[in-house]
């Protein structure tokens, strides 16, 4: 349960963001799908009861989350590129008529991926994130842990 209400923080954290007009990117976007499987996993089990199979499902969520989240760090220290749609880059720059390029803007997202919009101690919002999906994964495996035990003793 303390690992489904950790990932439900973290949505609700990321949309009070976005309700004081920090918009998300498309890989903010991202991050938060395996965060709401892990809460809704947690309360599918906190309401059914079902114990079997959700802490592994919600170990998987968490570590897509952090997954996601490290990856979105290293687009925003620039590791490694990001997507193109999102970091920034144009493809076939050289070769489109103004009016392509005119229309090619229009459609651009205008939150980039590559660029931080929000840090705390130097630490951006997609690297707090990864901080916590790093510990939601730890919590899901000691539940995992903890049930396996358990099942090994009845």
């Amino acid at each position: 349960m303390l690992a489904g209400a950790g990932s439900a923080a973290l949505l609700a954290a990321a949309l009070t963001f976005q309700s004081l007009g920090y918009a998300p990117c498309e890989l903010c976007i991202l991050q938060r799908w395996p965060h709401l499987a892990a809460a809704i996993i947690a309360a599918l089990m906190a309401v059914l009861g079902w114990r079997r199979w959700l802490a592994l499902l919600g170990l998987i969520a968490a570590a897509t989350a952090f997954g996601f989240a490290v990856y979105h760090t290293g687009v925003e220290m620039k590791l490694w590129l990001g997507p193109q749609h999102c970091s920034g880059g144009v493809s076939g720059l050289a070769t489109m008529s103004t009016g392509d390029l005119m229309a090619a803007l229009e459609k651009a997202p205008v939150v980039r991926c590559d660029e931080i919009s929000w840090s705390l101690f130097g630490i951006s919002m997609a690297g707090w994130n990864a901080i916590c999906s790093a510990g939601l994964t730890a919590l899901w495996a000691a539940c995992l842990r903890g049930r396996k035990r358990v099942a090994g003793l009845a």
